[in-house]
C-alpha cells in the first residue's frame, strides 16, 4: 500500500544509509560474516564446542544491522554468550577484543567497497530529489564511520543538507541507534522539530530510534521480508521499496500512522473542551463495543456497556455504524435512543423517524441472492468457513478456518467477483465481503446522518471510534474535522488520530465523555 509524505505535515526527511540509500548492506553482510565465521571457528576449536556460523540473514538483522560497529560486535557476542574484553578503538585488528574485531570488520568492508563499488537504490534517489524540489530538507543519518566515503564514491554527497554518521557520533559522544540521539541531532541541525520530520529506515534499531525520538513519521523499508519486525519496533508504515512513497501537498490528506504509535484517546482527547460544543458519537460494534469472538452470533453486548451507551445517548446523539445488518445490530444493542447504520451504512434507522435504505443498493439484492447461493454451495464443505448473508453484503468468515485453506477461500471469492464485476471485495478482520460496487461506505453514511440531523454546524464535534479495516473509510472521510479513534492492540496502519486498546478502554472513554457533558 502506498505511503504519503505530506508537505503540509513535514519539513524534513531523514534517511538511513545502508539498505535505504545505498546497497552497501550487501557489503556489510559479507564483512560481518567473514569476521564472525573466522572468529567463531577459532573459538570453537579452542573450547571444543561446535562451530555455529554467523547467519547472514537472521543474525545480521537481529544483532548488527543499523548499529555502530562496536555495538554490533557486543550484541552478537552477547547472544552467543562469548565474553571478550572491550579493548580500545586503537586495537589492532588481530586482537580478540570487541574493538579489535570491529576494526577487522571495517578493514574487510573497505576492501569489499574498493573491489565492488557502490550502488544506490534508484527509487530512493528519485524520492530524495522530488522531496528537495518540494522544499523539504534532507539528512543522512548512519551508524557507519564510512558514510562520507560511501556517499563520495556514489556521487551522492550533494543530495543531503547535513550528515550525522559514526564519525560525528564519536566526536559528539552521541549514543548509537536504537537511541534517538543521532536522529535528534540531525533534526537540530536542520532546525526542524522531530514531529515535523519523517525518518526512513530499514533496520529495527533505526526504526526504534525514530519511534523513541517522537518523529512525525517512521517509515520502514522491508527489503528482507521483515515487515512484521519493523512494525513491532515502531514503524508507522512499511514499504518494500521507496517507489511506493508519494508526496502530497493536500492538507486534508490524513497522515497514516501505526496504531500502536498514536496518542491514547484516554489521556489526549480534549474532553474538557467539549463542554461548550455539541458532541456526536459514532461507534463500530464488533471489536469496539464488544470483543472479537469466533462467530458473529456470540458477540453480545455486556449490560454495563449498554448502560453506558444509554446514559451517553441522553446527553448527545449516538450512532452505531456496523457491517452487520441494521436489524441485527438493533437487536444486539436494544436501545431506542441510538441511531443504527447497518451493512456499512446502506441501511439506516433511528429516533425521530430517521430511515434510509440506499436506493441503488436495493437494485443489487437479486444478484447478492445468486452469489450467496453459489458461495454457500462452494464453501459448505470447508470446516470453519461461514457465509453470512446481510441484506446488502455477503460476508465470508475464515477466522476458524485452517490457514492453508484461506487462500483457496479467497480464490473462490475472487472468482465470483470476476464473474460479477458489479460487486467489489471488502476486507475486514478475518472476513472477505462482497459489496455493491457503489461509492458508499461508513464515512458516507456518517455524513448522511450529520446532514439529516442538521449537525453539520461549527459547534458540533464529531467522534468516531472503530477497530475494523472498514472504519478506515470513515477515518479518511472525517480527516480534518472529526476526532477519529482506532481500537487496536497490534500494529496496523490507520488514518485515525488517536487510539484505544480494547472495548474496556472504549467504555471508559464513553463514561468520561458522558460525565463531562453532565457538568
Amino acid at each position: 500500500m502506498p505511503v504519503t509524505i505530506s508537505t503540509t505535515d513535514f519539513d524534513a526527511v531523514l534517511f538511513d544509509l545502508d539498505g535505504v540509500v545505498t546497497q552497501t548492506e550487501k557489503l556489510h553482510t559479507i564483512a560481518w560474516k567473514a569476521l564472525f565465521d573466522e572468529f567463531l571457528s577459532r573459538f570453537a576449536q579452542r573450547n571444543g564446542t561446535p562451530f555455529v556460523p554467523f547467519d547472514a540473514e537472521t543474525d545480521y538483522l537481529q544483532y548488527v544491522d543499523g548499529k555502530q560497529r562496536y555495538d554490533g560486535v557486543t550484541s552478537f557476542l552477547a547472544a552467543r554468550d562469548i565474553p571478550l574484553p572491550y579493548g580500545d578503538p586503537e586495537d589492532d585488528s588481530s586482537r580478540e577484543t570487541v574493538c579489535g574485531l570491529g576494526n577487522k570488520k571495517n578493514s574487510t568492508f573497505l576492501a569489499c567497497l574498493a573491489e565492488k563499488g557502490v550502488e544506490a537504490f534508484e527509487s530512493t534517489i528519485v524520492l530524495i530529489k522530488a522531496l528537495r524540489q518540494k522544499g523539504l530538507k534532507i539528512a543522512i543519518v548512519s551508524s557507519s564511520k564510512n558514510c562520507k566515503i560511501v556517499l563520495e564514491q556514489a556521487g551522492l554527497t550533494d543530495l543531503f543538507d547535513t550528515r550525522v554518521d559514526g564519525v560525528e557520533s564519536a566526536t559528539y559522544k552521541l549514543p548509537g541507534k536504537p537511541a534517538p540521539d543521532t536522529y535528534l541531532e540531525a533534526a537540530r541541525r536542520l532546525a526542524v522539530r522531530p514531529e515535523r520530520a519523517a525518518i526512513v529506515e530499514d533496520a529495527n534499531s533505526g526504526v526504534e530510534a525514530g519511534h523513541r525520538g517522537g518523529f512525525g513519521l517512521v517509515l520502514g523499508v522491508a527489503r528482507q521480508d521483515n515487515q512484521a519486525a519493523l512494525e513491532q519496533h515502531g514503524a508507522d508504515a512499511v514499504v518494500t521499496d521507496l517507489k511506493d512513497v508519494r508526496i502530497d501537498d493536500n492538507p486534508e490528506q490524513p497522515r497514516i500512522r501505526n496504531a500502536l504509535n498514536l496518542p491514547s484517546a484516554l489521556s489526549h482527547l480534549p474532553l474538557h473542551s467539549l463542554q461548550e460544543k455539541r458532541p456526536v458519537v459514532f461507534l463500530d460494534y464488533d471489536g469496539t463495543l464488544t470483543p472479537i469472538v469466533s462467530r458473529p452470533e456470540l458477540a453480545t453486548l455486556a449490560p454495563d456497556m449498554r448502560h453506558t451507551l444509554a446514559v451517553l445517548a441522553e446527553r448527545c446523539p449516538v450512532a452505531v455504524v456496523s457491517g452487520r445488518d441494521r436489524a441485527d445490530i438493533q437487536t444486539l444493542v436494544q436501545l431506542d435512543s441510538v441511531y443504527y447504520a447497518g451493512s456499512h451504512g446502506f441501511d439506516i434507522a433511528g429516533p425521530h423517524q430517521v430511515r434510509m435504505q440506499h436506493a441503488e443498493g436495493l437494485e443489487f439484492l437479486p444478484l447478492l441472492d445468486e452469489v450467496e447461493t453459489q458461495l454457500q454451495h462452494q464453501l459448505g464443505t470447508i470446516q470453519g468457513a461461514l457465509v453470512e448473508r446481510k441484506k446488502f453484503t455477503i460476508a465470508v468468515h475464515f477466522r476458524n478456518v485452517a490457514s492453508e485453506q484461506v487462500g483457496y477461500i479467497e480464490s473462490l471469492v475472487d472468482a465470483e467477483l470476476k464473474k460479477h464485476p458489479q460487486l467489489r471485495k471488502g476486507l475486514g478482520k478475518k472476513v472477505f465481503e462482497l459489496q455493491p460496487r457503489l461509492d458508499w461506505h461508513k464515512g458516507k453514511a456518517v455524513l448522511w446522518l450529520l446532514d439529516t440531523l442538521a449537525l453539520h454546524t461549527p459547534d458540533v464535534v464529531l467522534i468516531y471510534i472503530g477497530d475494523d479495516i472498514t472504519d478506515e473509510d470513515a477515518f479518511h472521510t472525517l480527516a480534518g474535522y472529526g476526532l477519529t479513534i482506532v481500537v487496536a492492540d497490534t500494529p496496523r496502519r490507520t488514518a485515525a488520530r488517536y487510539a484505544l486498546q480494547n472495548p474496556a478502554q472504549v467504555q471508559t472513554l464513553l463514561q468520561r465523555l458522558a460525565a463531562s457533558l453532565s457538568i
